[in-house]
């Protein structure tokens, strides 16, 4: 299976690793911003523009991922592949472990020694980073970034487009609300609103995000 990366940036390079220790190869990988990166060679591959997308699906390629950091701009990039008509199914490195129930949406992104528990759902367009865990019937809404070396306790709830810093931990039946930020080392053990940054030990919400 031939893959189109949208993005090209050093989680592009993450994202090549586990899709070719999936036995997938790049087509190429997608620079949407600058053009002036068409033909660079990278990552095994070369970087084209964003005309990419439509001269790859004619020339047959039918499989996609997003590899972009921001939240926002992964979904916003994941539902236009799949306007085209691209099929972006959850990926997992194989080093990763995913309970047999639980449950992983479309474009989302498992990456290595990362824990998904039992009964968790993960919606889609999730970044599920290095090392990072997602405990027991936990619930994460699309866009949702889980950062390496994060790790949320059993029946967490994590809202659309929200993201959990490096080495964040989060306890258990906490609630995040969408689009808030929790930052990197932090320790959640109250709930978090919508539209916030919060940090420290324990967290506290510092600002809103503009």
């Amino acid at each position: 299976m031939t893959t189109l990366v949208y993005g090209a940036s050093g989680h592009a390079l993450v994202v090549a690793d586990l899709l070719r220790k999936s036995g997938k190869d790049v087509f190429c990988y997608v620079d949407g911003v600058n053009e002036a990166r068409e033909g660079e060679a990278f990552g095994g591959a070369h970087v084209r523009g964003a005309r990419a997308v439509e001269e790859a699906w004619a020339d047959g390629v039918r499989e996609a991922v997003v590899a972009v950091g921001d939240n926002a701009a992964r979904v916003q990039i994941g539902r236009r592949l799949q306007a085209v008509g691209y099929h972006l199914p959850p990926l997992t490195h194989p080093s990763a472990v995913v309970a047999l129930d639980a449950t992983l949406g479309d474009g989302t992104i498992v990456c290595a020694n990362a824990v998904i528990g039992a009964g968790a759902s993960v919606g889609e367009h999730v970044l599920i980073n290095t090392a990072a865990s997602v405990d027991h019937e936990s619930v994460l809404g699309t866009g949702v970034h889980v950062s390496p070396g994060a790790h949320l306790g059993g029946r967490v709830a994590v809202g659309e487009e929200s993201w959990v810093g490096i080495g964040a931990v989060v306890r258990d039946r906490i609630r995040i609300g969408a689009r808030s930020v929790i930052g990197a080392g932090a320790a959640v053990v109250t709930n978090i609103p919508d539209g916030v940054v919060a940090y420290g030990v324990p967290a506290r919400i510092i600002r809103e995000v503009p």
